[in-house]
């Protein structure tokens, strides 16, 4: 099994126990390569939902730059649902996990096929 497999099989779990759901493997795949090296590092590859920052990066880089949405209040208010539904207390808040949910969130599957 290779890292990336091994990761995917991490964040596969973690999608059933947060959503209660079975996950679309094939884009939960394609999100975590997506999200390259970064997965491999303890530090980058968790997402601190309680740094304004950190919230305004994944704002700006994913949701805008690689969904093509628009900035706006839905952008801070999927970002809050996501993250409530993730579980604030986590403090393991998988990047793959979080992009997969607001991936699902927007329909923006096609982003990815």
């Amino acid at each position: 099994m290779s890292k990336l497999d091994e990761k995917v099989g991490k964040y596969i779990d973690v999608v059933r126990a947060k959503t209660g759901q079975e996950p679309d493997v094939d884009l939960l795949r394609k999100i975590t390569r997506g999200c390259g090296p970064s997965i491999y590092n303890a530090d980058r590859e968790t997402i601190a939902a309680s740094q304004p920052g950190e919230m305004e990066t994944v704002k700006n880089n994913f949701l805008i730059r690689k969904l093509g949405l628009s900035d706006g209040p839905k952008l801070d208010g999927a970002l809050a649902a996501v993250i409530e539904v993730y579980g604030m207390s986590d403090t393991n808040k998988y990047r793959a996990v979080i992009y997969y949910m607001l991936t699902k969130h927007f329909g923006k599957e096609d982003v990815y096929r």
